[in-house]
């Protein structure tokens, strides 16, 4: 698998990552190990997790099966920290809990280092100065390699990266990991371009719209599917309107044109957008995994790529467009 750099860094990684959403909830030991081999034995090197995924499961599991399958060596690590389960605070980004959840996932994963370490979520609450110092405190005491954010604003992370790169003894932000997709293009409004214009990746999420672009949902919902799952069909649901048919058939469309998969087309296209490093897959089994994988080789053609474009084009007006004339 061709390996990119993840922003202005050294740092470089898969061009396709590897989710643990669902490992230790939805996916057992068996399965999540599968996954890891086949992504390994692609040439996969970024592993995405985070430490309330299935509560700490994930990142547990994770730590289980590294050594036991797959060298750590080989892996570019990423978790995140800074999402609490707390109906009354969502995000904790205060140095306190940064720094405790770094070290609780630093014993799950059984490692002592972690390769990209990313703040969740923006904390209103905290001063944001506090939030990034916790990091170059990860940074500067060998626990954390890089360090990157999740789930900010346009605004939020241009005033993170400038504040980091206003003193060089600060951590360089590395990546910023959103959700994106020819469902979910909002990133484009203001996070990707300043992430661009700061030097940052982007790691985009759910890159198949939360499995909606495989194509499976058209005509019902698979009882094996996330759709069907209890806790995941409110994520799948906003993504089954009517829009989105138009985008899922534009897809399949070109999926047959292509003698391609609409699963492929769809990561094809989101891969391939200027900015973006590496999407992260989520996958229920191997073989969903495998088939995934198996887009190392495609290529979407500039006619393709300006169609899926236009049919999905998110509408922006002020202050994006030019109004100077009124």
């Amino acid at each position: 698998m061709e390996q990119r750099h993840l922003g202005r860094t050294g740092l470089r990684v898969s061009r396709l990552g590897l989710g643990t959403l669902t490992w230790a909830r939805d996916t057992g030991e068996q399965d999540a190990a599968d996954q890891l081999k086949t992504f390994w034995e692609a040439g996969g090197t970024l592993v995405d997790t985070a430490d309330v995924y299935a509560d700490g499961g994930a990142e547990y599991l994770l730590g289980r099966l590294v050594e036991g399958f797959v060298p750590r060596r080989d892996l570019v690590i990423a978790t995140k920290a800074g999402r609490v389960l707390d109906p009354h605070r969502r995000s904790d980004g205060s140095r306190r809990h940064l720094l405790a959840a770094l070290d609780a996932s630093l014993e799950r994963l059984g490692t002592d280092y972690i390769d990209l370490w990313q703040v969740h979520a923006f904390d209103p609450h905290t001063p944001l100065e506090e939030t990034l110092q916790a990091l170059d405190t990860a940074v500067a005491s060998g626990r954390v390699r890089y360090a990157g954010l999740a789930n900010f604003s346009g605004w939020q992370l241009a005033k993170a990266a400038t504040w980091q790169l206003a003193d060089p003894a600060r951590t360089r932000l590395a990546s910023t990991q959103m959700e994106y997709s020819l469902l979910q293009r909002g990133v484009e409004r203001e996070v990707l371009p300043a992430a661009r214009d700061l030097g940052m990746g982007l790691l985009p999420a759910s890159p198949l719209g939360r499995g909606v672009l495989t194509g499976k949902y058209r005509h019902a919902t698979p009882a094996d599917s996330r759709g069907a799952s209890a806790h995941l069909a409110p994520f799948v649901a906003p993504y089954l309107d009517e829009a989105a048919g138009r985008i899922v058939e534009a897809v399949s469309t070109a999926a047959d044109g292509l003698a391609a998969t609409p699963a492929h087309v769809a990561l094809a296209w989101v891969r391939d957008r200027p900015g973006v490093t590496a999407p992260v897959v989520g996958a229920r089994t191997a073989d969903q995994l495998r088939a995934a994988l198996s887009v190392e080789t495609l290529s979407l053609p500039d006619e393709i790529c300006r169609a899926l474009d236009d049919v999905s084009a998110p509408v922006h007006h002020y202050p994006d467009h030019d109004w100077s004339t009124l």
